[in-house]
């Protein structure tokens, strides 16, 4: 039976060989070893029967140098119907080799596939933000289409062609002249080594062209992506030449690889014609000189023939194998990518009973950095009650958005300690962490699927009475409603199709609908005009009520009803207490407050005495 799952060799250190990457990929095709087994019996008795197609061939054309009343007798229907068996035999065994082996190959694939998409989920916040998403998603698919035709190549090409060939030099040596023999295996032997050498010397060559059509390939998916911010600046014309100028290098390297391929098949075809020639004229010598029949130059010829299609393809072969385990050993290395950020052996859920309860968080004496050369947060100690509400304001790029991310765990700190309801987060599993955390993100990307889709991502097991009624609590259900398609409108790439206030009340709805018993709102209404936001923060302050919530933002309008407000500039709490109580010390929050009074002023007397004001 195949095992539910397959535990993957530790990550290797240094640069990854081909045997490695073999050795890697073997357990998951020996996890259907019945059908590998009989496979490989299949590809035997296929070659057995394909290496008695000329032999009986010979007894047919040497039956026909006998008198012809023996000829009527002795060949006749056996050994055509022998013949033709042998060769509905081999297309037969064939056959079954590729009927057995196409569910290990494809369930193979899958799995891997699988890991790798999991271990990308897995891998930290860090490694995503260094890494662009074309080059990688690229690997990914390359190396799953290279499992497929690695096996194709190796089970259903360099095997049998290997079989073959020691099954015929047995032959040629057990039948004819020690000289037959040597001829093939010197013939054989320098086209292999010719093969080996040269294909090596051009991986370097065919390496190259991946990695520039990777940086090709991310180099558009990134301009694409980014289509509004090209229009914005009319930078189509700047697009297309810094694109052409990774198809140039492209270019450049895929000539050098297709000339470099040229010789080699050159090579290939002569050392093939010598050792071809030298055979037919020992087997004609042999029957000039009544040591063969000319049966035995039929076999001989039929043997080259048939070594010589798949030996023609053989470089063809080995250059796509290496090709194949040069792309797997770049998926492969993405699963020995090391997780910075993992569970311990001995991690717990945060709930031992399932049940979600009122949290407390406490960030105690926190340091972090996301490069060591720059350290975001100093020292930061806060504490959160169960069902109180602590706010973050601060200018941007004080660390408030940092807070959130640590939370998460998407990141360890550097020292000190993040704990809900006591627990380090590092002891906790960080499914059942994340389970317990719903979060309205300043910068909301959503699914290039349906509106509905999105909201219910926040619990995708949600009924549809429930995606509406979050939906309402976030004051977006009756733009939807007026949409063509309703909650089936799909909101394109990253959710271009709608604005930043339209995504944020998306962000919203589905942080409502997960009902997680920790709530951050990071700027959750900094995309909104000041009616929805008012409508919204009510929306906001009912759904904190019996939550442990988290705000962070800049705009002080929002944080007014918080227990705590503290405020953080340049990575350190400066300040911390109620509203009234920060406005009575007269500090940065003050002149924060003040500051934001007085552009609220100005706005609304520019909105009084501006007719084009009133208008817009």
């Amino acid at each position: 039976m195949r095992p539910s799952s397959i535990s993957l060799p530790a990550a290797a250190t240094g640069t990854r060989h081909d045997w490695q990457t073999i050795k890697t990929l073997l357990p998951y095709l020996w996890a259907w070893k019945a059908r590998v087994i009989f496979a490989l019996v299949c590809l035997i008795t296929a070659k057995l029967t394909n290496i008695a197609v000329p032999l009986v061939f010979k007894d047919i054309i040497d039956s026909f140098t006998l008198p012809r009343e023996q000829a009527y007798l002795l060949v006749p229907v056996g050994l055509l119907a022998a013949y033709g068996a042998l060769r509905f035999s081999t297309a037969l065994f064939s056959e079954l080799r590729e009927i057995l082996f196409a569910r290990v190959t494809q369930q193979a694939v899958r799995t891997i596939a699988l890991q790798v998409f999991e271990h990308l989920h897995a891998l930290s916040l860090r490694f995503h933000l260094e890494r662009q998403t074309g080059g990688l998603t690229r690997d990914v698919e390359r190396g799953t289409r290279s499992i497929s035709s690695l096996i194709s190549y190796t089970l259903y090409s360099i095997l049998p062609t290997f079989v073959e060939i020691a099954l015929v030099l047995g032959i040629l040596l057990y039948r004819y002249t020690w000289d037959f023999g040597l001829i093939t295996f010197i013939t054989l032997s320098a086209y292999v080594i010719f093969t080996v050498v040269v294909s090596n010397w051009r991986t370097h060559l065919r390496r190259t062209v991946n990695e520039l059509d990777s940086a090709a390939n991310v180099r558009a998916v990134d301009s694409l992506i980014n289509f509004e911010t090209v229009k914005y600046f009319n930078n189509e014309a700047w697009e297309r030449t810094r694109y052409d100028e990774q198809l140039k290098k492209w270019e450049a390297a895929q000539i050098k690889s297709q000339i470099s391929l040229s010789w080699l098949n050159l090579g290939q075809s002569l050392i093939i014609a010598a050792g071809v020639s030298l055979m037919m004229w020992r087997a004609a010598d042999g029957v000039a000189a009544g040591r063969m029949t000319v049966g035995d130059i039929v076999l001989v010829n039929a043997f080259l023939i048939q070594l010589y299609l798949p030996l023609n393809h053989l470089g063809v072969l080995y250059r796509e194998i290496r090709q194949a385990l040069t792309d797997i050993e770049r998926m492969f290395a993405l699963l020995d990518t090391n997780r910075e950020v993992r569970d311990a052996p001995d991690a717990h859920p945060l709930f031992s009973d399932g049940k979600m309860t009122s949290c407390a968080i406490e960030f105690d004496h926190v340091n972090f950095s996301y490069d060591p050369a720059r350290q975001i947060l100093f020292d930061v100690s806060l504490k959160v009650g169960a069902g109180k509400t602590v706010a973050v304001v601060g200018h941007s790029g004080s660390g408030k958005s940092t807070l959130a991310r640590l939370l998460f765990r998407f990141y360890d700190v550097n020292s000190g300690s993040v704990k809900i309801n006591g627990n380090d987060l590092r002891a906790l599993q960080q499914v059942s962490l994340r389970a317990a955390i719903g979060i309205v993100p300043q910068d909301t990307v959503l699914f290039n699927d349906t509106i509905f889709y999105n909201i219910q991502y926040g619990r995708p097991d949600a009924p549809r009475a429930e995606v509406l009624a979050a939906a309402q609590a976030a004051h977006i259900h009756e733009f939807i409603e007026r949409l063509p398609e309703g909650y089936n409108t799909r909101v394109g790439e990253r959710g271009l199709k709608l604005s930043g206030g339209e995504k944020q009340r998306v962000a919203i709805a589905r942080a409502l609908l997960k009902n997680p018993p920790i709530l951050i709102f990071d700027e959750a209404t900094s995309a909104l005009d000041s009616k929805t936001e008012k409508a919204i923060q009510a929306e906001l302050d009912l759904a904190a009520l019996g939550r442990t919530t988290l705000i962070i933002a800049h705009r002080l309008s929002t944080v007014m009803n918080a227990d705590e407000i503290l405020v953080l500039d340049a990575g350190r709490i400066i300040e911390r207490g109620t509203h009234r109580a920060l406005l009575d010390q007269g500090g940065l929050y003050a002149q924060m407050w003040a500051l934001q009074q007085q552009e609220k002023n100005d706005t609304e007397n520019t909105a009084i005495t501006d007719p084009l004001a009133l208008a817009g």
